[in-house]
C-alpha cells in the first residue's frame, strides 16, 4: 500500500486512548480536540507529584479532579508519584502499563521539557502521544480555548506582572489581551507554558454540570499567589 493511504488510513482510525489530565485548560482542551476527531477516550490519568514544585505535572487542587471525571462520564486513574521526576515518570510508566489503550493525549503546547520525557515513557512501553496543540501559537491556543467555552478560571500565578488579583478570574477574552500586553512587557508565555500560572476548568463542551466553587483559601508569597478549593460541587445546567 503507498505511503500516502498508509497515513491517510491511520489518521481516520479510532484509536482507544487515555488523556493525562489535570483539571487545567490545557489538558482539557487537548482531550476536547482528540474527541472531536472521533478518538475513543474513556480514561483520565493523574499523577499527583509529592513536591509542589514539580516540573512535569500540574499540582493545584488535584482533589477536584473525580467531580470533573464524575461530570465528563470518565474514569479517572489517579496515582501517587513522588518527591523526584524519576519519581513521577515511574509511576506514570506504571500506571500507563496498566491500561487497555494505544495511545496517551498530552497538553504540551511549547515544553519540550515534557514532551521529550512523556515520549521516552511511552515509547518503552508502546504507546503513541498525541499533542494536539503542540507549536501552536499561544495566542491562537487561548482564542480557541475561550471560542470552544472552555470556562477556566487562574488558581496560581508564578510571573513578573500576574498579581494576585488575578486568583478566581476568568480566562476570557479581556484577560487575553492583558496576557498578550503582559507578555510584551516582561516576556511570559501567553499560555503559561513557562509556569506562569495554572488553571482550572469549571465548564466545557465535555462537562454534563458545571464544577461550582464554594469554598476556597488563598495563600500569598512574594513570589507567588494560590488559590485552594476547599468546597465544591457539581450544578445544575
Amino acid at each position: 500500500m503507498p505511503e500516502y493511504f498508509k497515513v491517510k488510513h491511520l489518521f481516520l482510525s479510532v484509536m482507544r486512548l487515555a488523556s493525562l489530565f489535570s483539571g487545567g485548560k490545557d489538558s482539557l482542551m487537548s482531550l476536547y480536540l482528540m474527541e472531536q476527531q472521533g478518538h475513543d477516550i474513556t480514561v483520565l490519568v493523574n499523577i499527583a507529584p509529592r513536591c509542589d514544585s514539580s516540573f512535569m505535572f500540574h499540582t493545584p487542587n488535584l482533589h477536584l479532579l473525580p467531580l470533573m471525571a464524575k461530570s465528563m462520564g470518565k474514569t479517572l486513574v489517579q496515582a501517587e508519584g513522588g518527591l523526584t521526576e524519576e519519581e513521577d515518570l515511574d509511576a506514570l510508566e506504571k500506571t500507563l502499563s496498566t491500561l487497555d489503550v494505544e495511545g496517551v493525549i498530552i497538553g504540551a503546547i511549547a515544553s519540550d521539557y515534557q514532551w521529550d520525557r512523556v515520549n521516552r515513557v511511552c515509547e518503552k512501553i508502546g504507546l503513541k502521544v498525541f499533542a494536539p496543540m503542540w507549536r501552536k501559537a499561544p495566542d491562537i491556543v487561548l482564542r480557541e480555548m475561550i471560542d470552544a467555552d472552555v470556562r477556566a478560571v487562574f488558581v496560581a500565578v508564578m510571573a513578573e506582572g500576574l498579581e494576585p488579583s488575578w486568583l478566581g478570574r476568568e480566562l476570557d477574552m479581556a484577560a487575553l489581551e492583558e496576557l498578550n500586553s503582559l507578555s510584551f512587557r516582561y516576556g511570559i508565555n501567553v499560555a503559561g507554558e513557562g509556569g506562569e500560572y495554572e488553571t482550572l476548568v469549571l465548564d466545557s463542551p465535555l462537562y454534563s454540570r458545571p464544577l461550582v466553587i464554594d469554598m476556597i483559601e488563598e495563600s500569598v508569597s512574594r513570589d507567588s499567589a494560590i488559590m485552594r478549593v476547599t468546597k465544591a460541587h457539581l450544578g445544575s445546567r
